[in-house]
């Protein structure tokens, strides 16, 4: 799904705004083929999960307005598609939103040192915001940390913004000195990300036990769940990268947060796919 800026402060599926909702909607429809959507589409779509019409159009404006909606008309119909940028990192967070694996200690650790000229000290925040959306945590100044696994989503980053330049990474392991469970506490906000999972499972718990006494998966009443775990979840693997469950405290809220979002993912995609098929085709 999709890791548009746009989408990654979104707070979670209760408080979900309607354009983090409308950027997961894109996200559906790209993973089944398709790019364009028209506002009437966008607009029945969204009542689904009680959105109504003034709310769209105007999230659709803001969107547009960022850089993530492009305006394209088709037979005559309005409608608009995600910009280049925003399918480049549509395509990158396909990569963190579905991953089921967590790292492990053997992996080792991704080190991303950097040095910015005070001249130009713009990017040095850039820089640190940037690798804080990664999921970096910081190790010391100018020394950041994250499972190794995300090499290639930082080299990315990095090229695209035009600031490799300014850093240099490394592979490593942990060898001595400190206890590493302590230490991950030192560089990731544990208790943060402890109350998000939290507020996750209140919201979407719900939603999975009643799917899960339930043996018909109606198409609209699944997008509608789908949509809203699908938003819910999508910040959460730019929170946590992904830390080794052996570092992470017992009964992790993240890995039970894990098994909801996959398990309601397995149930009401191909049904949530078909709504939206059945919605467009008219």
């Amino acid at each position: 799904m999709t890791a548009v800026p746009e989408a990654a402060d979104a707070d979670g599926g209760r408080a979900a705004q309607p354009r983090h909702l409308i950027v997961s909607v894109y996200g559906v429809h790209h993973q089944a083929g398709g790019e364009w959507l028209s506002v009437a589409s966008l607009i029945d779509l969204l009542a689904a999960v009680g959105v109504d019409e003034p709310a769209v159009r105007s999230s659709i404006s803001r969107l547009k307005r960022r850089g993530v909606l492009e305006a394209v008309r088709r037979d005559g119909a309005a409608g608009y598609e995600l910009s280049g940028t925003a399918l480049d990192l549509l395509r990158e967070g396909d990569e963190r939103i579905f991953r089921r694996d967590r790292a492990k200690l053997a992996d080792g650790w991704l080190l991303a040192v950097f040095s910015v000229p005070e001249a130009e000290r713009h990017k040095r925040h850039v820089l640190r915001t940037q690798l804080s959306r990664l999921g970096f945590g910081t190790a010391a100044s100018g020394v950041w940390i994250a499972p190794a696994h995300l090499y290639e989503a930082t080299v990315g980053t990095l090229d695209r913004l035009g600031l490799a330049e300014y850093a240099d990474l490394f592979r490593a392991e942990h060898l001595a000195f400190g206890d590493p469970r302590e230490k991950v506490r030192e560089w990731w906000d544990l208790d943060q990300l402890d109350e998000l999972y939290t507020a996750f499972l209140e919201e979407h718990e719900p939603a999975l036990r009643r799917w899960q006494r339930r043996r018909t998966t109606p198409a609209d009443e699944a997008f509608a769940d789908y949509l809203r775990v699908l938003t819910g979840w999508r910040r959460m693997p730019y929170l946590d990268p992904c830390l080794p469950a052996e570092l992470l405290p017992e009964d992790w809220s993240g890995i039970r947060a894990a098994e909801v979002f996959f398990t309601l993912h397995d149930r009401l995609e191909e049904a949530a796919r078909t709504h939206l098929q059945q919605v467009l085709s008219g």
